[in-house]
């Protein structure tokens, strides 16, 4: 497999894969670095790392806070293209006999809002460090020889030739059919009719390769053969130190539908803090513990996750705003989203609640998109109680610590921020809360206190 991949609207790095030691952080408990994999009654229990924590197995560089926020900005304005339908697609065309051009339109952003977990693959397997990440699709991995570009990783970089069971997807298979609704770019075929996938993400982040079959390790002695994932031949962006990333979301090719035969339609998860370890679960859950939503269907995106957001209360004390302020916008519950996004007049009417309530503070000028802010810290702050309501009467009752976000050492802002097109529930809000995602039955739903 020696095509070689040129991506003419994007600048091909040099450097070959320079894979680092998976050393734990000394100070870093056995409860953090334990990942805590097993099958059981409960199904498959992986453990999530948030980004930027010291005892994630793959911490992302200590990027400062206003550089997050400009990534989570590019992740809000792809997922609008994306349901706008305004996203140019991309045509790929045979160039010469070893090269294929493979043109990427802009997808989701992708890396510094997503959590970390672990999967085995191979025969035999070996483990490797991947984002999670619920407005994705297919999932992928970096592997040799890295024909472009390979980010350096947390251990070794897959091998193909070193598995006994790993096999290409033809470009006649149903699967390579199946890319276009899973990356929303085309695929292509190269001149050994092998398929070729292109994932590309709103901050300019990429991954192009070979889609690939091979055998999924779950643990318990748990195998699934014929996992169809992305064999990356090209990964460009922010990825920190990860293998490459799973994707959950609601198409055939995801992780889930893959492991849904076996394990169940569903899965759920805890999205823990920097200084906590939470959990992805697929399969078996106890249903009780949760208060549910419906799961809404949208023309817009089918594989993407939707609710419907009825009312946020400040205080004990609804909004001012009416109820068609919340219905008017799509709503998108995502995990690499890092900000809650609202429709405008229900932002404005939160900021000015919550900006009421603490009024004897004092206030600090607006932070990149957030504008409602207030010098010192989380800790100094008398912060309401607020709770976002969904149809049906699930409700995430926001801590202190989901409601605001210290964005540096001496101020403090209004997690939340306004948007036109599409509204998101983002992973600052759901932090420390279980959520599942019982896609069988089509509902949603939360529980307090569920991250370790």
């Amino acid at each position: 497999m020696g095509l070689l991949l040129c991506l003419p609207f994007f600048l091909l790095l040099s450097a070959a894969s320079s894979p680092l030691n998976d050393v734990p952080n000394s100070s870093c408990s056995a409860k953090f670095m334990d990942p805590l994999r097993n099958l059981n009654s409960s199904g498959l229990h992986l453990t999530l790392h948030h980004p930027r924590s010291p005892c994630s197995p793959a911490p992302f560089p200590d990027l400062p806070f206003s550089a997050i926020l400009s990534h989570d900005e590019a992740r809000v304005r792809s997922l609008a293209a994306r349901l706008t339908k305004s996203m140019p697609k991309p045509v790929s065309s045979l160039l010469r006999p070893a090269a294929i051009s493979v043109p990427l339109s802009p997808g989701d952003s992708i890396g510094v809002g997503n959590y970390i977990t672990r999967i085995d693959l191979g025969t035999p397997a070996k483990s490797y460090v991947m984002l999670v990440d619920t407005g994705s699709s297919l999932s992928w991995l970096q592997c040799s020889p890295c024909s472009v570009s390979c980010h350096a990783q947390v251990g070794s970089v897959f091998n193909p030739a070193s598995s006994a069971t790993y096999r290409a997807v033809s470009c006649s298979a149903s699967e390579c059919d199946s890319l276009e609704s899973a990356t929303l770019n085309p695929s292509a075929c190269s001149q050994s009719n092998v398929c070729i996938y292109q994932a590309s993400y709103g901050d300019s982040s990429f991954s192009v390769g070979y889609l690939s079959k091979d055998t999924l390790s779950l643990g318990s002695g748990h195998r699934v053969a014929n996992f169809v994932f992305g064999c990356g031949q090209d990964n460009e962006g922010l990825f920190g130190q990860s293998a490459g990333l799973i994707g959950l979301a609601r198409n055939r090719l995801s992780l889930l539908s893959q492991l849904a035969p076996s394990l169940g339609y569903s899965f759920s998860y805890c999205l823990p803090t920097t200084g906590s370890t939470g959990y992805l679960s697929i399969g078996t859950y106890e249903p009780g513990q949760y208060s549910y939503t419906p799961m809404q269907s949208s023309s817009l995106d089918d594989t993407l996750y939707f609710v419907r957001l009825t009312s946020i209360t400040v205080g004990g004390r609804g909004l001012p705003v009416s109820s068609s302020a919340y219905t008017g916008t799509p709503t998108v519950i995502d995990s690499g989203t890092v900000i809650t996004r609202l429709p405008s007049d229900v932002y404005d009417a939160l900021s000015s609640a919550v900006a009421a309530a603490l009024r004897g503070y004092p206030r600090a000028p607006a932070y990149s998109i957030l504008d409602t802010c207030f010098k010192g810290g989380l800790s100094r702050l008398a912060v309401p109680a607020v709770e976002m309501v969904f149809q049906g009467g699930a409700t995430l009752r926001l801590a202190p610590r989901n409601v605001m976000i210290d964005v540096d050492s001496s101020t403090t802002c209004l997690a939340f921020a306004p948007s036109g097109r599409v509204a998101i529930v983002g992973n600052k809000q759901q932090e420390t809360y279980s959520v599942v995602y019982d896609v069988g039955r089509l509902r949603i739903g939360f529980a307090a206190g569920g991250c370790g």
